[in-house]
């Protein structure tokens, strides 16, 4: 069964006293397209988030983001009391117009590069990081992928629910076309028996059915036809082979348009008009859908 691009997932964890919430949001794009955000400290990690990210998700954009939050440990950052004098000893250089007074604000001074930086982590503590966020990654996206299945079973039901309506159509088409060419021959002969009988003059019967087989192969949509009932065929195998297929559906899509277009413009009928009318939206209706297909 084919994946919606629509998926969201999270995941929590406490260890060593430390909470974890990865959250993972997905929603349909042309292509995989990934935004990660981890706490500065633990940005080293991105490397390998984004390795499960694309190995688990084929298509669309894609947004993880991880907070954490210390029970036991309430500070993860060192003050570098070098640093930060350095910039106290700078500030204090500066001169001040008169009138002003010139205040520092120690909150505003540990926000400066090189004043707070990550506490630093033995290997051990490291890799039980590095375990924590995969091992949410990975939950997170279970859910990220059960919904996106969710959501294409949904998608797969109004695919195949458009797919019957246009071939019920192309059978009224089809049905319809050979009862066109007959009528058409029929008016044809009427018109030029009533202009005979006036001007008196008569046309051979071979120019009458030349004629008729002009119209007849030009207002043939049969082999059109054909080709969009093979096209239906082929969309609905795809939405049942549960792959990453949404870029050929929106092909077949397209596909399905150029041929009821040229049966449009073949056909010089009412009724066989407002069958392509109807083909044509249900067609757009393919073409909006498929573009949350994984």
């Amino acid at each position: 069964m084919i994946h919606s691009m629509t998926g969201y997932g999270e995941a929590q964890h406490v260890r060593d006293g430390v909470s974890y919430a990865l959250n993972i949001r997905t929603v349909n794009g042309r292509y995989i397209k990934l935004s990660i955000r981890l706490p500065e400290h633990l940005q080293s990690l991105e490397h390998e988030v984004e390795k499960v990210l694309r190995a688990r998700v084929a298509r669309g954009s894609v947004s993880c983001s991880l907070q954490i939050r210390s029970e036991d440990q309430p500070v993860f950052r060192t003050i570098n009391k070098a640093a930060l004098q350095h910039y106290v000893d700078a500030m204090g250089q500066v001169r001040v117009p008169g009138g002003l007074q010139a205040t520092m604000d120690l909150a505003s001074l540990t926000m400066l590069p090189g004043v707070c930086e990550p506490v630093a982590l033995d290997d051990a503590a490291r890799q039980g990081q590095l375990e924590t966020v995969l091992e949410l990654t990975h939950r997170a996206l279970d859910a990220v992928i059960r919904m996106r299945s969710q959501e294409g079973e949904a998608l797969c039901r109004d695919l195949l629910h458009h797919l019957g309506a246009i071939r019920a159509e192309l059978d009224t088409i089809g049905t319809r076309a050979p009862n066109v060419i007959e009528e058409y021959h029929e008016r044809l002969r009427t018109r030029v028996a009533a202009l005979m009988r006036e001007s008196r003059v008569e046309l051979e019967a071979d120019s009458l059915t030349r004629e008729i087989a002009i119209f007849a192969e030009r207002s043939d949509v049969a082999e059109e036809i054909t080709r969009m009932f093979s096209h239906l065929e082929q969309f609905e195998q795809l939405c049942n082979r549960g792959e990453q297929v949404g870029r050929t559906l929106d092909f077949l899509a397209q596909e399905l348009l150029r041929e009821v277009n040229t049966i449009g413009s073949k056909s010089n009928d009412a009724a066989i008009a407002r069958s392509v009318v109807e083909i044509k939206g249900r067609v757009d209706r393919l073409k909006e859908q498929v573009q949350n297909v994984e």
